[in-house]
């Protein structure tokens, strides 16, 4: 947009989210440090404890609510960075493709519908919209729990185990 001078260059540094950038930026080192401490295998070794025995459908509905609980207290980009590698060790443990479980986390750290912590767009609409706290949940579980089944049913037609 500042290339087609849309808009200046003093407009895209004031419109920059710089608390979002922040938490990113911060949750990019701790998603690299809870593969490499080994927590992500622990989590990973938890996780396949409770779900493990089940189908890799389980597996997939697990993940997603584990990701979209995470994702309605904190940035849904943050919950993604700190789900992804306790994925990828899941799909390890279970020896099953890593792609359909990675889907579950985009997928499911979207649908951050529930709060206005959850996403930046939810929380600008919050004050000129009038909306509550708990306005969030009339339409927000409704879309959740489709996230979830449309999540559960079509990510693994996609992208097989």
């Amino acid at each position: 947009m500042v290339l087609l001078r849309v808009i200046s260059v003093e407009q895209a540094h004031r419109s920059i989210s710089w608390t979002t950038l922040i938490l990113v930026g911060g949750m990019i080192p701790l998603s690299t440090a809870i593969q490499q401490t080994g927590a992500a295998e622990k989590l990973a070794h938890a996780f396949v404890d409770v779900v493990g025995g089940a189908s890799p459908y389980v597996v997939v509905a697990g993940l997603f609510v584990v990701t979209a609980t995470l994702g309605q207290l904190i940035s849904n980009t943050a919950t993604a960075l700190i789900i992804t590698p306790i994925a990828i060790s899941v799909a390890g443990e279970l020896d099953i493709s890593v792609l359909p479980l990675l889907m579950t986390v985009t997928v499911a750290a979207a649908a951050s519908f529930l709060t206005p912590v959850a996403t930046p767009a939810n929380m600008m609409v919050m004050g000129p919209g009038g909306y509550k706290f708990g306005d969030y949940w009339k339409l927000g579980l409704p879309m959740l729990l489709w996230f979830l089944v449309v999540a559960t049913v079509l990510i693994p037609v996609i992208w097989s185990f």
